[in-house]
């Protein structure tokens, strides 16, 4: 199992634009329904966003980059953003209710 967080922080400008394209992948990750991954995104009030990816596959693969909603997702995301994207592995070290996990 892996885990990544992501975060960066959209222009003020297009904040809501990059909510709408995340909003895109998780409507087709809700209608593909992919096996081995679980994916989180939080928005915070100066426009900053946290995505929690988990991937669960046997090749350690993950099935996001292969819905067209991320690609749109991703092509301009740097143009939208003041501080680019940095992923970070991540540890769950607490968790009560929120990840489904015990």
């Amino acid at each position: 199992m892996k885990r990544t967080l992501i975060r960066y922080r959209t222009k003020p400008d297009m904040a809501d634009t990059n909510a709408e394209l995340v909003a895109a992948v998780f409507a087709e990750l809700n209608a593909a329904q992919p096996e081995g991954l679980r994916y989180m995104s939080l928005r915070l009030e100066d426009d900053t966003f946290i995505h929690v990816v988990e991937t669960m596959t046997e090749d350690g693969a993950s099935p996001l980059p292969r819905l067209k909603a991320f690609a749109a997702f991703q092509s301009g995301i740097r143009e939208r953003c003041v501080e680019p994207p940095v992923p970070k592995g991540a540890t769950v070290v607490g968790n009560y209710r929120m990840l489904g996990e015990k």
